[in-house]
């Protein structure tokens, strides 16, 4: 398993500050692993409600739980939802923060029960795969060969970390299979395995476009709200990103639909059947799949308040538009030796009063194109040293 300081400093000061935090996150994205550096699995503090005697001791809920103090970890804490008005009770019996660190897998009901029931009481830590700023710090600095296996496998460890790319592959199948087998019922979601499965390969095409729910509700022969219901499924469990449009008062007709990117480069290409890396660099969607991953690297590097794509029916467009604090930053991904100026850049600076254009490329040197406008390698991504 890789270091993953940043995220546990995270968990370590969401603790300090609220009386219980939730870690959010996929299946096998490595929350328990983090779990265990706060609390021993084998503590009595420790529940996994996904080993039975774990959760048989939890039947008893309110006179197990009373006569504990410190931390207490529940993992997959879903799977007991009526856990959580009795979890409110005992979080407003003390001022004392980090009494609870709650792990659940992106569920629905999860999300919703801590929003209702915890609300005001917890902090919740998103918890994905690895990302770029782990992956670099495990290599002791940036690398190209560990960045390609990283774009090619995803994130999930169990992925990443496979004894072979045929490994992985087969890891990102079978996870695949569970989550819509498995997973989604447990949820509490009503889908139908073969249809979600049959749903997901197809978006995968999808991949980097503008969303539209006519051409696949007809193609599975079911109609636009279940297709978007689908879609929504796939979001809410962290599997799928709807990338929401920037519109504002320009006097162009802007595009309001949202764009649709797998958060995961790794499952994307398992269910496009991308085994290798040199079938992933002659795959005719190479170019979209490297706009995600490298688009999903920022966001959780960078940290934005808020995030947007933007895009005119006449054709200007941007990939992404991020705002933190006063300032609007424009960024424009593309796969290229050698980046040139467009014009929908200038339309993009013009229109949206950007402060700052940058063009992310796989490239190595870092270089201005004109005023304004700047070509960065994915590694610039990265703080410095002394920041990470």
């Amino acid at each position: 398993m890789l270091n993953r300081t940043l995220l546990e400093n995270s968990i370590k000061k969401a603790l300090a500050r609220s009386r219980g935090v939730v870690l959010s996150g996929p299946r096998q994205s490595g929350k328990s692993t983090l779990a265990q550096k706060f609390l021993s699995r084998q503590s009595p503090n420790y529940f996994d409600l996904e080993y039975p005697p774990h959760a048989q001791r939890l039947t008893q809920a309110a006179h197990t739980l009373e006569h504990l103090s410190g931390l207490i970890v529940i993992d997959e804490v879903q799977l007991k939802p009526d856990l959580f008005p009795l979890l409110r009770v005992l979080m407003d019996r003390t001022d004392a923060s980090g009494q609870f660190l709650l792990l659940g897998s992106a569920s629905p009901t999860l999300l919703r029960q801590a929003g209702e029931s915890l609300l005001g009481r917890v902090e919740t830590v998103e918890v994905g795969g690895f990302d770029l700023q782990e992956i670099s710090a495990d290599a002791t600095g940036y690398s190209e060969d560990a960045t390609l296996k990283f774009w090619l496998r995803g994130g999930f460890p169990r992925s990443y970390l496979a004894a072979s790319d045929e490994d992985s592959m087969v890891w990102r199948s079978q996870a695949i299979g569970n989550h819509v087998r498995v997973d989604m019922p447990q949820f509490g979601i009503n889908i139908a395995a073969p249809a979600m499965l049959r749903f997901w390969t197809m978006l995968a095409h999808y991949h980097g476009q503008i969303w539209s729910a006519a051409p696949p509700a007809q193609s599975m022969g079911v109609s636009e709200p279940t297709i978007r219901r689908y879609l929504d499924t796939l979001t809410q469990t962290l599997m799928v990103r709807q990338l929401q449009p920037w519109h504002e008062n320009l006097g162009k007709r802007q595009v309001k639909a949202p764009k649709i990117y797998f958060r995961d480069s790794g499952l994307l290409h398992a269910l496009m059947g991308v085994q290798t890396l040199p079938d992933l660099l002659t795959h005719p969607h190479c170019g979209a799949s490297w706009e995600g991953f490298a688009l999903e690297q920022m966001l959780r590097i960078a940290k934005p308040d808020q995030a947007y794509f933007w895009a005119t029916h006449q054709g200007a467009e941007l990939d992404l538009l991020l705002l933190k604090g006063n300032q609007r930053i424009g960024v424009e991904f593309k796969r290229a030796d050698a980046p040139q100026v467009t014009r929908s850049m200038h339309i993009a600076i013009d229109n949206l009063k950007l402060d700052a254009l940058y063009v992310v490329y796989p490239g190595l040197h870092r270089y201005a194109l004109t005023p304004g406008i700047e070509v960065v390698p994915l590694w610039a991504l990265l703080p410095p040293p002394s920041q990470a």
